[in-house]
C-alpha cells in the first residue's frame, strides 16, 4: 500500500471518528446490535465459554480449531467452564470446509487479534457470506487489557504479512507478547518462554489495537473487499463493529484466495 493511500485513509478515519463519537454516549447500544443485524444461519468463531446471545430465529454453528476435549487440553484454565459444542472443527482464519456464500452472518468476538493474518481472515469471513450478509466482530482496546504496554500494530505491517505471509514475523510477535505481558528478567528466559509457547501453538494476541487503528484497517479494506460499515461503537474495553457485505459484490472464492496467498 502506497504512502499516499495510507494518508488518505487516515484523513477518512478522523472524519469517521468525529462523526461516530456521539455513539459513545449511548448506554447499552451494544446489547441491541445482535437483534438488529443477526438473522438466518451463521457461524461464531472461538466462542469457548462465552458465546454471543443470538436473537431468536438465528441459527448459530460454532467453529473452533479444536474439539471441546482438545480445547480443555490446550487451555487447562478452562477446565471448570462449560464450553459451547464445536460444530465445525476448522481453522477460524480460513474457515476450511465452509462453502462460499453459504452463511448469513459470521460472529467473531475477541478473535481477530489472535489471527496471524487478520486481513486474510476478514476476506475469508466475507467469502463465506451471502451477498448482504453480516460480519459482527469485536476486538479489545489494548489500552484496557494486558496489552496496554505493547506498541499498536501499524497497518503497514498487516498488509506486509498479508501479501508475503505472516510466518516471517511470527517469532517476533511471540517475543513482543512475552516481553510485554510476562516481563521475563533475562533474554534467555524470554527466548525459552517464546519457544515453549510456539511449540504449543499457543493462541497469543498477535496484534494490538486501539479504536483508531481498527477504523484505519476497516477503511483500508472497505473498497478491497466490498462492505459497508453499519455500526462501530466502543463498549467499555472493546470495539464492536458490524459490517454488511455489498449485495452487488461476489466474494473471492477459496481457490482465488489460496492462489493469491501462494503468489
Amino acid at each position: 500500500m502506497k504512502t499516499g493511500q495510507i494518508r488518505r485513509i487516515r484523513r477518512q478515519m478522523w472524519n469517521w471518528i468525529h462523526n461516530l463519537l456521539p455513539q459513545r454516549k449511548l448506554k447499552g447500544v451494544a446489547k441491541h446490535l445482535p437483534a438488529a443485524y443477526l438473522q438466518g444461519r451463521g457461524l461464531e468463531i472461538g466462542a469457548l465459554a462465552d458465546p454471543l446471545r443470538a436473537p431468536a430465529g438465528a441459527h448459530v454453528e460454532y467453529v473452533d480449531r479444536f474439539s471441546v476435549a482438545d480445547l480443555r487440553q490446550q487451555y487447562p484454565t478452562l477446565k471448570s467452564f462449560a464450553l459451547v459444542p464445536v460444530d465445525i472443527v476448522a481453522d477460524g482464519e480460513r474457515l476450511t470446509g465452509v462453502e462460499d456464500e453459504s452463511r448469513d452472518f459470521v460472529i467473531s468476538r475477541h478473535f481477530l487479534e489472535h489471527c496471524q493474518d487478520p486481513i486474510g481472515t476478514m476476506k475469508h469471513f466475507f467469502r463465506v457470506l451471502k451477498p448482504g450478509g453480516i460480519v459482527y466482530f469485536s476486538v479489545p482496546d489494548k489500552r484496557f487489557t494486558f496489552d496496554r504496554d505493547r506498541v499498536v500494530t501499524p497497518i503497514e505491517h498487516l498488509f506486509e504479512d498479508h501479501e508475503h505471509g505472516p510466518e516471517g514475523s511470527r517469532r517476533t510477535h511471540f517475543e513482543e507478547y512475552v516481553q510485554s505481558t510476562e516481563h521475563p528478567p533475562t533474554s534467555q528466559q524470554l527466548q525459552d518462554r517464546v519457544q515453549e509457547l510456539m511449540d504449543q501453538d499457543y493462541s497469543i494476541h498477535y496484534h494490538a489495537w486501539s479504536q483508531h487503528e481498527v477504523l484505519e484497517l476497516l477503511l483500508a479494506l472497505r473498497t478491497q473487499i466490498g462492505f459497508e460499515i453499519e455500526s462501530f461503537c466502543k463498549n467499555r474495553h472493546e470495539m464492536i463493529c458490524v459490517l454488511r457485505k455489498d449485495p452487488s459484490v461476489k466474494g473471492e472464492s477459496k481457490a482465488t484466495l489460496a492462489t493469491r496467498r501462494a503468489a
